[in-house]
């Protein structure tokens, strides 16, 4: 009876024995061995996190940029009218000039007065404007296009040659659209490899401005920077370049072409009409088709290969519409249409 109750307590010990420390030690190397894998898939979860979310965020800037760029280049050259007093609506206008051309002459060239004086500021010297509409009772055309001249800003009496009588209180109107919308290389301080120059109703608001894209290449360890510079068409001076003009950093330069030379930022195709080589309006060069070629690299280094991602984005043949239709006007001869670059414009472009 004793002995049974001995082997029954070693029994009862034994059932309530904790783990042997050879147990044990098995139990915390597999915990570790799991533990290592779960650790190793978070790190390769996160560093591939972390290589999606730099190439999305460069993607998603070099995008935003190439699509801005695309956007306004498209309105390049588009030909705002004036507009009223509220900048709400275009304004009309008139003419408060009678023009009566001499039996004796084709032509007369004489001072008129453009109602209201608030819509003349927003007219410049060498601008077409379109006079009276309709016809007159024997068929013959009311219309003409005449050149007007006048200061600089523009004001009340312009001076033009008209070649067809005028009433008081006809409409004038301009219409047509900038041949130089996108600043050919060909012209004096035009548009670079390295510098797009092009102006208009760019944001399709009735306010023309004068935009110009600078792309300053750089290195990996240096990158450079995309600018864009906006300002009024008349402004009197041209703001210099700062940070608060960056449209996309960590520029480098571009790929090598098949010859072994860097794509520029910027590259231009033209059409020429005229008398060339010349100069406007003789010979124009309408920049018909603007490529654009951009390299970015990413903000931080990948996790993973501890290097920077590299993106080359490419717009190829993006058309001014408004120059590519200027084009057009002044190779069907209606050159009363192509209209010639503002003063205040030129004097912008160095």
């Amino acid at each position: 009876m004793a002995q049974r109750k001995r082997k029954e307590h070693r029994t009862y010990k034994r059932a309530n024995a904790g783990f042997t420390i050879i147990e044990t030690m098995i139990s915390m190397v597999v915990l570790l061995g799991v533990g290592a894998i779960v650790m190793y898939g978070t790190v390769r979860m996160m560093n591939t996190q972390g290589t999606i979310s730099n190439r999305t965020e460069m993607h998603t800037s070099v995008r935003s940029a190439t699509e801005l760029l695309q956007q306004e280049i498209g309105q390049a050259g588009r030909l705002a009218p004036p507009l009223n007093s509220t900048g709400t609506a275009p304004q009309a206008m008139t003419l408060l000039t009678a023009v009566l051309v001499p039996t004796t002459s084709s032509t007369i060239t004489l001072p008129v007065v453009i109602s209201p004086d608030t819509a003349v500021g927003s007219l410049f010297n060498g601008e077409w404007i379109t006079v009276d509409a309709g016809v007159d009772a024997t068929g013959a055309p009311k219309q003409e296009s005449v050149q007007i001249t006048c200061g600089n800003p523009c004001s009340n009496p312009v001076t033009a040659t008209f070649a067809i009588n005028h009433a008081v209180g006809v409409p004038v109107s301009v219409q047509g659209a900038f041949a130089y919308g996108v600043m050919p290389p060909s012209a004096t301080n035009g548009s670079t490899s390295t510098v797009l120059k092009l102006f208009g109703d760019i944001n399709g608001d009735g306010n023309m401005v004068y935009v110009e894209y600078t792309c300053q290449q750089g290195q990996q360890s240096a990158p450079g920077y995309l600018y864009r510079n906006q300002m009024s068409w008349q402004a009197a001076a041209k703001p210099a370049i700062d940070n608060s003009m960056i449209l996309l950093s960590n520029v480098l330069s571009n790929p090598a072409d098949q010859n072994g030379n860097a794509f520029p930022c910027f590259q231009y195709q033209t059409k020429r009409v005229g008398a060339c080589p010349g100069v406007f309006p003789d010979c124009i060069d309408f920049v018909t088709n603007v490529e654009v070629t951009l390299t970015e690299q990413t903000e931080q280094v990948d996790p993973t290969t501890k290097l920077y991602q590299t993106e080359t984005k490419a717009l190829l043949n993006v058309s001014p519409r408004n120059v590519f239709n200027a084009w057009e006007l002044d190779s069907g001869n209606l050159t009363n249409r192509v209209q010639p670059t503002p003063p205040t414009v030129t004097a912008l472009l160095p």
